[in-house]
């Protein structure tokens, strides 16, 4: 919601007269606090404007007091109004706390779906920063959220493989809960979020696969010669539930200089729908942004969401710190998900950041069956993956 700055006026005043923290909306405002142009447009986060049509005997002052609001919000919104002279059927602004989800991710989630959602999370929560990280090989963007204000920076990401999409889903719903509890002071949990806001920023890449996950949810696509390609190399079968890859046949979380001669020695030699590493490390763009984000993003610890198994991996080749292990024990505990500390497996993003970083990472993985994991099962795994989302935050 836009307000017009008048003279007087302040930012500080304006987190009094709506009720949300000063630091939510100094960072939702690329502005000088101290320098704000008269008539400037400033962003109030957590609120949308209704529309109201004026009755015989409407005051601002009752309009106002039925809102819980102070008859100033309603100025700011309707600075033409002469208080004392409201015309019957005349159209006010009224501000309405936003007090609820505002994107519905329970859906079968596609890159469309997820720019979508974002495009209304900044309209609502603009303290919410947004940058493309790079693009896919069909040129679809590759979106970073960034969130809160502190020194230590933690990573999540999502739908690295195709048929894992339902990770996306619950990564954009966590970011909406986590917004609309910092601006409503309501807790999760019981925790109030304002220090953690303050204390961590939050760095989210929700759709590391956008191609994937569109050929899995919407088939084949217009574009050749990939539509003939992955006709092929999926049987001729136009059925992609099982595909994994991008759209180049290559496994996106075996496409990391770790150790990645072993993962390629023992997999698919050809693109296909899964586990093929591709001809070297980080050929692919999507695996190229994810890398250059992490060398520049100085993370603190990262968390690569999956689907199969309730499990959490958290070690790779004993070049783990030990904070890891007190890190995934609260996972765990907060989860109910099982540590596993090594499989025989290499070439992965938690694998290289923990090679490269020695700093904790983590590759979860959510719920059980086949995936793509029914939407049935999104209750569950999101009130599980609540308590490690939270976790990641106060670790």
């Amino acid at each position: 919601m836009r307000v017009r700055f008048r003279r007087g006026d302040t930012l500080w005043a304006y987190s009094r007269i709506f009720q949300v923290p000063l630091p939510l909306i100094l960072d939702s405002n690329a502005l000088d606090p101290v320098n704000i142009a008269i008539g400037q447009e400033v962003e109030i986060p957590g609120y949308i404007v209704t529309g109201y049509t004026v009755k015989a005997g409407d005051t601002l002052w009752q309009l106002a007091r039925q809102r819980g609001l102070p008859v100033d919000a309603l100025l700011l919104l309707n600075p033409n109004v002469i208080p004392d002279r409201l015309a019957v059927g005349s159209q006010l602004n009224i501000p309405l706390r936003v007090t609820w989800f505002i994107v519905d991710t329970i859906k079968p989630y596609d890159s469309a779906a997820l720019q979508s959602d974002l495009n209304r999370l900044a309209e609502v929560y603009p303290f919410i920063r947004r940058r493309n990280i790079g693009a896919s090989v069909l040129g679809k963007p590759i979106p970073e959220l960034r969130i809160g204000r502190g020194a230590v920076t933690v990573h999540m990401n999502g739908s690295f493989h195709a048929n894992e999409w339902i990770t996306t889903a619950i990564l954009v719903r966590f970011l909406n809960h986590y917004a609309l509890s910092l601006v409503n002071g309501t807790p999760i949990r019981g925790l109030d979020m304002r220090p953690f806001y303050d204390a961590v920023t939050l760095s989210m890449v929700p759709m590391v696969n956008p191609d994937g996950v569109d050929l899995v949810i919407r088939g084949l696509p217009e574009q050749e010669p990939w539509r003939s390609r992955v006709l092929e190399w999926n049987g001729g079968s136009t059925d992609f539930s099982g595909w994994k890859a991008n759209i180049r046949g290559v496994d996106l979380n075996d496409q990391f200089p770790a150790l990645w001669d072993r993962e390629a020695a023992r997999n698919p030699k050809e693109p296909g729908p899964r586990d093929y590493p591709g001809t070297g490390p980080l050929t692919e763009p999507e695996a190229v942004a994810m890398a250059e984000l992490t060398r520049s993003g100085d993370f603190a610890r990262v968390l690569a969401f999956h689907t199969q198994g309730e499990e959490i991996y958290w070690g790779f080749q004993n070049l783990e710190p030990p904070e890891s292990e007190v890190i995934v024990n609260e996972f765990a505990r907060v989860s109910g998900y099982t540590p596993v500390r090594t499989i025989e497996s290499y070439a992965g993003y938690k694998d290289w950041f923990i090679q490269d970083w020695r700093r904790p990472g983590f590759t979860i993985e959510l719920g059980r069956g086949v995936n793509p994991l029914p939407l049935s099962q999104y209750g569950e795994i999101y009130e599980r993956a609540l308590g490690i989302l939270l976790a990641s935050l106060y670790m």
